[in-house]
């Protein structure tokens, strides 16, 4: 994982606090129906209670950095930023942002932009990625699998995370991709009993493609998956989205 500080008065200070062990890390976790935000702290606990607000619509970049900028307002002092987006995105810079308006965000420096509204260094990663830092055991094959808006992945070989791959968007069933089989639209089209059941051809096509030693379920629709799941797979909370936030400064 690439840095996407640059040299810059904000990014030392934050290293010289780094040192004397009291950084704080304001961590975003940016979705498609809500961003989200709490302040860590070094060992990448919550300070405080996580903040979220709607995510506007439409949200071109300047309008999420405004409503980024709105939300943290109330919280404690921080060192450095940490944001999970959901798309995907390069040394701080966006390169798809489907749920978001793809062609507004395309080439959007987002980590630089933040640094210039909030005057700290940031660094940007997948939101699924970051979700993943906070589930994964780092033993084996760890699937992570985020069940909100959309449908966002990140895998992990004994706690080091893998190449992003947006296995949302490839097809799964006669025709639809995973996240128009299993994201929120779909479930809210074909009523949670069957999305359940859905969701078990997901898994079953995930493990077949991957070989996972442990799969993860977070997101905000993980709390609606009511069938029976195998051993191997488990439901982690929705501020994983945030706790991952420590992990881009490691």
């Amino acid at each position: 994982m690439k840095s996407t500080t640059r040299s810059r008065p904000a990014a030392t200070k934050a290293a010289s606090n780094a040192k004397k062990g009291t950084v704080r890390t304001l961590a975003i976790d940016i979705g498609g129906s809500g961003i989200k935000a709490s302040v860590l702290d070094d060992s990448g606990q919550m300070l405080t209670e996580r903040v979220r607000v709607e995510t506007p619509k439409p949200c071109p970049p300047q309008v999420a950095v405004e409503a980024i900028a709105g939300l943290v307002a109330s919280l404690p002092a921080f060192d450095r930023i940490s944001v999970g987006f959901p798309g995907v995105v390069r040394h701080g810079r966006v390169l798809t942002a489907v749920n978001l308006g793809d062609e507004d965000w395309r080439g959007f420096d987002l980590a630089n932009a933040l640094e210039e509204t909030l005057h700290k260094p940031a660094r940007l990663l997948n939101d699924a990625d970051m979700q993943g830092f906070a589930a994964i055991e780092g033993k084996g094959v760890e699937l992570v699998v985020t069940l909100g808006t959309g449908v966002g992945t990140a895998i992990f070989e004994d706690g080091r995370l893998g190449p992003h791959l947006e296995i949302a968007h490839h097809i799964l069933w006669k025709g639809k991709t995973y996240e128009e089989y299993v994201g929120n639209a779909a479930r809210q089209a074909v009523g949670n009993k069957k999305w359940n059941n859905r969701l078990k051809r997901v898994i079953r096509s995930l493990r077949r493609l991957t070989y996972f030693d442990k799969l993860h379920l977070g997101g905000g629709n993980a709390k609606k998956v009511t069938i029976e799941l195998d051993p191997d797979v488990r439901i982690v909370s929705n501020t994983a989205g945030i706790l991952g936030g420590i992990a881009l400064w490691r």
